[in-house]
């Protein structure tokens, strides 16, 4: 039988899968829930309506991992446009108010890190007189 073919984009999806894995992956559903509703749309553009795509700031092929203080929403047309390029060149460069990004970045992340939204587990039925 001869050896299975690799096209380039398979290669690629291998090397991320494998860069994933040894990270630190730690942004759970429940984080990410409580990030798309901090910012309420696109980190970047602000777009709101349309799905949203989980984002690393540091890109993965870069050393950055999905966790929450790296990890923002975004629309799939700013996912694309960024790449791996690191955030701040991008935002130079699509003239985007990249002070306002990091500065609400900051604030969010520093929110939800000190703050972290529990899962709802409904009332306390433990009996309190034992």
């Amino acid at each position: 039988m001869p050896p299975r073919s690799r096209t380039r984009a398979n290669r690629y999806a291998r090397r991320r899968r494998l860069r994933v894995a040894a990270r630190d992956n730690d942004l759970t559903d429940v984080q990410w829930a409580a990030l798309t509703t901090a910012w309420g749309g696109c980190a970047y553009c602000g777009a709101s309506g349309t799905p949203l795509q989980r984002d690393c700031m540091l890109a993965i092929s870069r050393g950055g991992s999905y966790t929450l203080a790296n990890v923002v929403p975004c629309c799939g047309s700013c996912n694309a446009s960024k790449c791996n390029t690191e955030v701040t060149t991008w935002m130079r460069r699509k003239k985007l108010d990249e002070k306002a990004f990091l500065v609400r970045q900051m604030e969010i992340s520093r929110a939800l890190i000190s703050s972290p939204a529990e899962p709802d587990v409904g009332p306390d039925t433990t009996d309190a007189s034992l």
